[in-house]
């Protein structure tokens, strides 16, 4: 584990993608298989597969007792030293004390082994689990003969890498080590759900041979805004589909026959939330994995999304509750069908695999089931013109839907990725999906809780350690969702160290309190102008916050690229040459 915690602080050393890349694949090259596969694993934060569902659940205390046992740390020191730090690993680290046993009482810590005593952490149960778990982090702290490696190794534990690497540089550097196409790469590790697995695959040059992992989600295909009014010349070529845009909650169904997942559009298990859905896809034969939308009903009519607040992130729903927001999975897309992985398919296909597999729902039922519905779609007319997009924009509007989505029928399903085979037509152009990265105290009524949002956009697309601030608002929540986001908030402020990097990053005033950049609000606004007052270069006139959104992650929220389109727009339309 030396030379992987070696890796680790070179990777954290330097901001170039490139040179990450490269420092990863370079640790990669040299790895036998069994190394590999956990070291993998290792650089996306998590050591388990994913589809595996597998916690270490060891907490701070346990790890803590285990480090007095095995350096003599007590709790004085070690409170001084996280203050320092604002990390366990960084601050358990410099009191490493080399085991001195030699021959066959001396442990090697290699990615494989540190895996095993993992696993066993992650299998210990009954009542003496605690006492085991704990005993076992003796020995891998035991087993770690340098302060470096021993950080690494509870970084590792804790979930808390932070050397910015992310996962899609993970996948190109395997790409990279292994000299692999990384098209064949990004697919496997689609279908795998473990990015150890496809590395192994990778330098056997047997990427062809992974198949679909049920129960490990795969990134969602994303939209691209166009803006409503235009001449809508995407939409020139022929071969669209045209669906109703949803008000709802994206869910990526897997369906096996002994279980059923529901997956959020942030990966999350979100299938407590909606045991009606559950229950309606448990009839479906075989396996598959669907993509859709689930939204709240009443006698027939799809409700706003803030009737389906109610159920999200609820791990137990009441009967009460379920008959009071009715929920509906509307399926527009299919990701596997039993063993066949269908993403390079284009859509014309999977849309009919998809028909197939709820036909064959409804014919075992004896009829159609209004939980579980196919997307209505139509195709788009060659030339359709402004006029006729508009009207079926009314249309989707008079359903209760947001607007329309337009998909090329010859595309293959892109996880992960906002391009132009699939795009989104709605009329609120005026809103930005942005990160929280600082909050202060209200005044007034609200002078005890967190009201006051500072938030951010993304400086470029898929890149969420760059934010450049955009605005502050603090309207639009309820004084129960303030409460609530206080608390998080307090349990979520940057370590010391951290926020003294990111004042000076985000051009933040001291006063305002760091957080974890992970909450996205969705921000409404009259106006866009430039601005030398944020380091955005631009600012917002009366910002106020539509809603929070628990769905989205902030590599999901809004780009620099996407607040110059809207300014650009509000010129247009104001006859303003930008």
């Amino acid at each position: 584990m030396i030379a992987f915690a070696r890796a680790c602080a070179a990777i954290a050393a330097t901001a170039s993608k490139l040179e990450k890349i490269a420092l990863v694949g370079d640790y990669l090259r040299g790895l036998d298989d069994g190394d590999l596969a956990p070291s993998t694993r290792y650089f996306t934060g998590n050591p388990f597969p994913q589809a595996q569902d597998v916690s270490l659940a060891v907490g701070w205390r346990t790890l803590v007792e285990a480090a007095a046992a095995t350096w003599g740390v007590d709790d004085g020191a070690l409170s001084v030293a996280y203050r320092a730090t604002g990390d366990l690993g960084a601050a358990l680290g410099p009191f490493v004390r080399p085991s001195h046993d030699l021959g066959l009482f001396r442990e090697e810590l290699t990615p494989a082994r540190l895996y095993a005593l993992l696993l066993e952490i992650a299998d210990a149960a009954g009542k003496n689990a605690q006492k085991r778990r704990r005993i076992l982090c003796e020995r891998i702290f035991s087993a770690c003969s340098d302060p470096l490696e021993a950080t690494y190794v509870v970084k590792i534990m804790t979930g808390e890498l932070r050397i910015g690497l992310r996962e899609g540089l993970v996948v190109d550097a395997i790409a990279q080590a292994f000299a692999r196409d990384p098209r064949a790469v990004r697919r496997a590790a689609s279908a795998a759900g473990d990015l150890g697995t496809v590395a192994l695959a990778a330098k056997h040059d047997a990427l062809d041979q992974v198949t679909i992992a049920y129960h490990a989600p795969i990134a969602f295909m994303l939209a691209s805004p166009i803006a409503y009014g235009s001449e809508y010349k995407e939409l020139a070529a022929t071969g669209w589909l045209v669906e109703d845009k949803y008000d709802g909650v994206r869910a990526q169904a897997h369906v096996t026959p002994n279980r059923i997942s529901l997956f959020s559009r942030t990966l999350n298990d979100v299938s407590g939330s909606y045991p009606e859905v559950v229950e309606a896809l448990r009839a479906l034969p075989g396996s598959c994995a669907l993509d859709g939308e689930i939204v709240a009903v009443r006698d027939g009519r799809v409700l706003p999304f803030r009737f389906l607040q109610a159920r999200l992130q609820r791990k137990d729903v009441a009967p009460e509750l379920m008959r009071e927001v009715p929920v509906r999975y509307v399926v527009f897309d299919a990701l596997a069908r039993d063993e066949e992985f269908l993403l390079d398919h284009p859509l014309a296909d999977r849309r009919a695999r998809l028909a197939e597999i709820l036909v064959t729902l409804s014919v075992s039922k004896g009829g159609a089931d209004d939980t579980l519905v196919l997307a209505p779609w139509t195709a788009l007319e060659a030339g359709a013109t402004a006029e006729a997009v508009h009207e079926r924009f009314e249309a989707s509007r008079a359903r209760g839907d947001e607007g329309l989505v337009f998909k090329r029928t010859d595309a293959p399903y892109t996880p992960g990725r906002r391009g132009k085979a699939w795009l989104k037509l709605k009329r609120e152009l005026a809103t930005l999906d942005c990160v929280v990265v600082a909050v202060e105290r209200g005044h007034g009524r609200r002078v005890n809780v967190l009201s006051d949002y500072t938030f951010a956009v993304l400086r470029q697309a898929q890149d969420d350690n760059e934010l450049a601030v955009i605005g502050k608002a603090f309207s639009g929540l309820t004084d129960v969702e303030i409460a609530e986001m206080t608390q998080w908030f307090e349990d979520h402020r940057l370590p010391p160290e951290e926020a003294r990097a990111a004042y000076e990053r985000l051009d933040l005033k001291r006063h305002e309190i760091l957080i974890e950049p992970s909450v996205v609000v969705e921000i409404a606004f009259d106006i866009i102008q430039k601005s030398a007052l944020h380091a955005s270069g631009y600012a917002l006139r009366f910002p106020r916050i539509v809603r929070l959104r628990p769905d989205k992650r902030a590599a999901d929220a809004d780009t620099l690229e996407r607040v110059a389109e809207v300014y650009a727009e509000m010129l247009a339309r104001e006859g303003i040459d930008g």
